[in-house]
This record gives C-alpha cells, sequence and structure tokens, in this order.
C-alpha cells in the first residue's frame, strides 16, 4: 500500500523516491529527495511521514548531468540547488496511518499546495502484489485482486485469503471527488526493458503510461490483476488543502469510514500519550520533538527482508541462468543464510539493506520504547540461519564474510541493562541466549583475526571506511600486514562486555564465575600486548606522540605506525568495566582467581588502569588506557582545533588540515587530509566523509 504522484508536468509518475547511483554522484549515491519520518509508536499503530514534491517538472536528467559533471572536489548539486522549490511551488504531501486493530490499517493523505497559485495533482494511491509467482517454483500461486464496487478492491492470495481496501471520495472545499479504480498486473515490461513481446499489455508502468502519456488499452477493462490504484485528479488552489482516506482491512465493511477520523485522532492521542512517558522531563519542547521524530526515524526504517543465499546462488526456474562466477563469488559460503524476518535497516530509502553493526547500535534507542523488539534483534542475528556455523556474524548485505566491530555484547549488556531500569527486572534468559552464542563469536574472532597469537587483532577496515590511508580490509599495497589498535581495542571491550555479562549471570548461577574469569585474564593479556613491546611486535601506544597507532609490518620484516589521529587511536577508550566490591563478595571463587592473578602477574597487569588500588566506594576499574595516558589523551580528545567538534568528536583530528599524512608507496603517495565535508577519494565507493565529521 503506497502513493503514486504526477503533477502534470513530469516525465514519469513518481511513485518511489530518486536518488544517484554511485558512479552518477560526484561523491557516491544519494537521494536526491526531501521526505521526513514524523512519527511513530512502536507498535505502528500509529505514524506519520512527509514528503515534499514540487510543482514543476521533477529535475532527473539535471540532477544526474549536473553530478556526474562534478568532481570530487565540488559540492554535491542538490534538488534545492534546482531551483524547483522557488516560491514554494510545491506541495506537501502527509501521510498518516492509525490502526483500528492488528489487520486493519487506515490511511489519510493530506495534501496542501504551499505555492502562490493554483496547481493540478494526480493521487494513486496502490495496491500490489510482490511478484513471486514469475520465478518459476510449483508452490508459489499467482494471486488475484479485482473491484468490490465502485471504490473498493478485494484481493486474494493463497496465505492472505480476503484483504478488502477502501478509497474514499477525496474532500475539497466542501466537495467530494470520487476516484476511479484502475487494474493491471505487477508485471515486467518486457517490451520495454528487453525488446520481447509482452504476454499481456497489463505491465506493472501501465498506470505511469495511462496516465503520462495518454496510452490506450493498457489498464484491464474487466477490473482485475495483481495491482490496483485509485486515481484522483485534483486542482488545488494556494494555500489549499485536500484529504483523502484509505482503509486496508482483513474483513469486508459495512461502513469503512464511520469513524475513520476519530480513531486517527485517538491514535495520536495515545502516541502523545505514551511519549510523554518516555522523554525525560529536563527536555525542552524543541528537543522533545527532536527525540520523538529521531525515533520515529527508526519505527520508520524497520524493513522485511528475505534472502536465500542457496536458492539466489541457482537461480530462479523461469530466469536465465546466474553467471557462473555467482556460485564462487561474495556470499557463496554462506549458503545457510535463509532470511525471512523484519529487522531494523540502516536507512529505507538511502541504505536499505542488512548491516550487523548499525542493527547492534540501533537496539539502544529501540529499547528505550521496545525494549522486547531490541532484544529480539539482537538474538535474531546470532540464530542459526544468520551466524555461520564458525561462529562469524554477517557483516552486511553485499559481503556477509566482512567484519564488523563486535560490538553486539556490548549492545546486548545495554539493552539488558535499560530493559531491567524499565521494568525493575532483568530479563537473564536474553542474556543466557546470546551470551552462549556471543562466545562462539568470540572464539571466531581470537582464532581468525589474531595473525600472531599475540593478542594482536587486525579486522580489517572495521566499519571506519576510508578514515585510513588505504583500505585495511583489501590486500596491503605495501605488502606485508597490519597490527590495528582499533581492532584490538574492540576485543578488548569485547573481554570486558562478556566479562560483565557473565559475572551479571553468575548472580543466577555460580557455573558462570569460571567463564567470567576467563574473559578477565584475556582482556589483561590484550591489554598487556597493545600497551607493551616484545621481540617482533611493537606496542600499538606511541610514547612520543602520547597516542594508539595502526602498526604497519612490511615483507622485510621492518614495521612502523601508521600517524593517522584518529577514531583508531580513541577506540582505546571504549574498552572500560568496573567491578563492583558487592559483586565481588557474592562470587568467591572469581575473586579468589582475580588476586591469584594479580599476586603473580604483575608484569601483565601494570599498565591496568586502577585494578589493584580500589576507588570510590571500593569499585576497581579495568581498563586499557592507565591515568597516565588518559592525561596525554584527553587533551587532544577536548581540543576544538583537534577532536571535538561542535557536535560532537570527529573521526579526524582537525590538525590533520595542516598537516596531511602520506605514505609513499612504489612511487605513489596515499594521503589523508582532514575534510569536513564529502571525502574527495573514490575509496568506498566515494561517499564516505568519515574524514572530518562526527
Amino acid at each position: 500500500l503506497a502513493l503514486g504522484l504526477w503533477n502534470e508536468r513530469d516525465p514519469i509518475l513518481k511513485e518511489r523516491l530518486f536518488g544517484l547511483g554511485g558512479p552518477e554522484g560526484n561523491h557516491g549515491e544519494d537521494v536526491k529527495e526531501y521526505y521526513f519520518y514524523l512519527d511513530s509508536t512502536p507498535t505502528h499503530s500509529y505514524m506519520k511521514a512527509l514528503y515534499k514534491y514540487p510543482q514543476a517538472a521533477f529535475p532527473y536528467g539535471r540532477l544526474v548531468d549536473e553530478n556526474r559533471s562534478r568532481g570530487r572536489e565540488a559540492p554535491e548539486f542538490e534538488l534545492m540547488d534546482t531551483g524547483v522549490f522557488e516560491e514554494d511551488r510545491y506541495f506537501d504531501v502527509f501521510a498518516e496511518y492509525a490502526k483500528p486493530g492488528p489487520e486493519d490499517n487506515l490511511l489519510r493523505l493530506t495534501v496542501v499546495n504551499r505555492g502562490p497559485e493554483a496547481a493540478p495533482l494526480h493521487l494513486l494511491p496502490q495496491v500490489w502484489f510482490r511478484n513471486t509467482w514469475s520465478w518459476g517454483y510449483p508452490w508459489i500461486e499467482k494471486p488475484e485482486m479485482h473491484a468490490e464496487g465502485p471504490a473498493a478492491v478485494q484481493a486474494n492470495t493463497k496465505h492472505l485469503p480476503g484483504q478488502w481496501v477502501y478509497f474514499d471520495a477525496a474532500a475539497q472545499d466542501g466537495e467530494r471527488v470520487a476516484p476511479e479504480l484502475w487494474f493491471t498486473d505487477n508485471e515486467t515490461n518486457t517490451e520495454r526493458l528487453f525488446g520481447s513481446p509482452n504476454h499481456s499489455p497489463y505491465v506493472k508502468d501501465s498506470f505511469n503510461d495511462t496516465l503520462v502519456n495518454g496510452a490506450e488499452g493498457r489498464l484491464n477493462p474487466a477490473q482485475q490483476g495483481t495491482k490496483a490504484a485509485a486515481h484522483y485528479r485534483l486542482v488545488l488552489g494556494p494555500g489549499q488543502t485536500v484529504t483523502i482516506r484509505v482503509r486496508l482491512a482483513d474483513t469486508a465493511l459495512a461502513e469503512p469510514f464511520g469513524a475513520f477520523d476519530e480513531i486517527v485522532e485517538q491514535r495520536q492521542a495515545e502516541a502523545d500519550e505514551f511519549f510523554a512517558t518516555v522523554e525525560p522531563e529536563r527536555l525542552s519542547e524543541d528537543e522533545r520533538r527532536v527525540m520523538r521524530q529521531a525515533l520515529a526515524g527508526l519505527m520508520w526504517t524497520k524493513q522485511y527482508y528475505g534472502y536465500d543465499v542457496d536458492q539466489w546462488l541457482d537461480g530462479d526456474p523461469a530466469g536465465p541462468p546466474p553467471p557462473s562466477g555467482r556460485q564462487e563469488g561474495r556470499n557463496s559460503d554462506w549458503m545457510h543464510v535463509h532470511t525471512s524476518d523484519v529487522l531494523s535497516m540502516p536507512d529505507k530509502w538511502e541504505y536499505p539493506w542488512f548491516a550487523a553493526w548499525d542493527l547492534a547500535f540501533h537496539t539502544i534507542p529501540l529499547a528505550m520504547i521496545d525494549p522486547d523488539f531490541a532484544k529480539r534483534q539482537l538474538i535474531l542475528l546470532l540464530r542459526e540461519w544468520y551466524m555461520h556455523p564458525n561462529g562469524q556474524l554477517p557483516a552486511y548485505e553485499w559481503a556477509f564474510g566482512d567484519v564488523n566491530p563486535p560490538v553486539h555484547a556490548w549492545a546486548a549488556w545495554r539493552v539488558y541493562k535499560l530493559d531491567k531500569k524499565l521494568t525493575g527486572k532483568g530479563d537473564v534468559r536474553f542474556l543466557e541466549r546470546v551470551f552462549m552464542k556471543l562466545m562462539l563469536n568470540f572464539t571466531w574472532w581470537v582464532n581468525r583475526k589474531d595473525r600472531s597469537g599475540r593478542n594482536i587483532f587486525a579486522g580489517g577496515f572495521l566499519g571506519l571506511d576510508n578514515i585510513g590511508v588505504f583500505d585495511r580490509s583489501a590486500p596491503l599495497p605495501t605488502g606485508g600486514s597490519l597490527e590495528q589498535a582499533d581492532g584490538t581495542s574492540w576485543m578488548a571491550m569485547y573481554c570486558l562486555n562478556l566479562l560483565a555479562i557473565a559475572l551479571e549471570l553468575a548472580r543466577h548461577d555460580p557455573a558462570y564465575e569460571d567463564v567470567a574469569t576467563k574473559f578477565f585474564e584475556h582482556f589483561i593479556y590484550i591489554s598487556y600486548a597493545i600497551n607493551n613491546q616484545d621481540s617482533g611486535h611493537r606496542s600499538l601506544w606511541d610514547e612520543e606522540d602520547g597516542f594508539f597507532y595502526d602498526s604497519l609490518h612490511l615483507p622485510n620484516g621492518s614495521h612502523f605506525a601508521l600517524k593517522i589521529r584518529s577514531l583508531v587511536g580513541l577506540i582505546p577508550l571504549f574498552a572500560v568495566e568496573t567491578l563492583e566490591p558487592d559483586l565481588l563478595e557474592l562470587l568467591p571463587r572469581f575473586r579468589r582467581r582475580m588476586q591469584w592473578f594479580l599476586d603473580n602477574r604483575p608484569e601483565l597487569t601494570k599498565h591496568i588502569a586502577s585494578i589493584t588500588t580500589p576507588g570510590e566506594g571500593e569499585r576497581r576499574l579495568l581498563a586499557i588506557v592507565d591515568r597516565e595516558k588518559l592525561d596525554r589523551i584527553l587533551p587532544r580528545l577536548l581540543d576544538p582545533d583537534q577532536f571535538l567538534g561542535s557536535h560532537g568528536v570527529r573521526a579526524l583530528s582537525r590538525a590533520h588540515l595542516k598537516y596531511p599524512y602520506e605514505l609513499k608507496v612504489d612511487g605513489q603517495v596515499n594521503r589523508v587530509t582532514y575534510e569536513p565535508a564529502e571525502s574527495s577519494t573514490g575509496l568506498f565507493g566515494g561517499n564516505s566523509n568519515w574524514r572530518g565529521p562526527i
């Protein structure tokens, strides 16, 4: 159920947002539209969004040509730059969804002409079935929909028998504008795409051809098919508002619009009441709106994700055979992945793909309003149809085998504590479920990413994209290998996260004390490795600079620090955990083993922040960065001319604006400089701007 728009000037019906692909944009892929997620409850009982539609012809070609012609040093050419919004000549299109019940959905469309003159607008609320019947599998039956009177559609499929869609007349200045029902099939237009005849004139772009091109014979006169629309033609005067109501339900309704507006208003009031319990009292009214709209963005960004890798590798029976290289290409060793789930996506339009560490970060704010969904998301990625049998978590859709920072344990521990704070009772069963699987993933990291066996880790680019002098996931242009300050620190943090979880579980089952000891000791070994130098290994702490850096090891046996001041050198600050005295008293076996280690291995614990000296409240502190190192890192972190920006911590120190970092390899200079807007390098598609902003 979605919306089509046409302003009688566009070359095509507006059915989806328009954007540039990576090669088209001078800074990579980018959606060139203005759309806003305004509101949503966790159950989606009420949702609201806004789209701004120009009244002039949408400048598709100009956006492509101008951005393609610009170099990386120039800014992007945006929709606002084209002039189509001058004099406010655009429509605000508000979409509100409200649910009378779990299988009953109201859609209220409110359109406002913001311009100084009357302007025409065609609205086409559309319903369709996703085309799976053309794939050639015998168990997939073709669904159907047909007209039920002048303004209603009944849709039927094997799994959803009986769905009704009702379209109300448009309300315009006291008058009612009835729609026309249009039908076609959601079938590919093979004649347009491939030059081969269509099996039927009723194809998926028939509405576009009928409305925009004036084509005849493209709508099914029998008023049936697999795609339908209600066509409203409106003319809105300056400042005028028009409202259209649509209802999608699983039962036939005699009066589908009887209490429609009252239900929408009731759900909106309930949303206000709910968020009043979530928003901290200390926030200003403006901050409350920011928080609510940010949470709405998370709610709207949920998306169905279906991916059967085994089926994808073989291709569909009715389609052409896949390229021969697919069987050995990306994701080919992830044949167990078979997903059919609702996931929190990075962004439904700009980044509509699976990404594991984005999802882990999302669960923290999600837990503020829907802890059950947050917990289910974290458990889901650890299930056997996502996690590799070897224990690796899939990174993201286009390369499951790449490596993201191991933040899943951190997210699970944070969600557990947030949920406990909200409910007053910790979900120990959730914590046990994630802990068992996370231990498998931790073991994968230890076995695969510690090349030397000395507790120094090299995970690849680890989500920081082009923040470095080269792609750390690819073979190094110098040859040799990297020892990573961030990869090693992430693993130290992983140890502490699992230690915290194990200690919490040990409150309920003493058997977890032993595994808690394992993660305590492993953290000590990693902390020692990153801070100390031994034969064949250099400390990742640079005493002269007072900062952590990656170390590049060359084939000739030499090694040196890559002195780029970036988040790579700040991530060691993340590895922090405290041990409360009451917990240590409760777990005597863990306490005794910890004390033995401190007494007998002082050379390993000398750099741990204050594990041997109790602090406030007699608590112990575990951290990679001790007091002396912290005193040297913080002046850089808090310096506006280095890391501290107006809105947070920069990913790259501003010091590199004046002093770029350069590395010469085979006569070629690899360079990193501070770039506060879009990156000027083509690394990672050219659309990553980690080289400056927060």
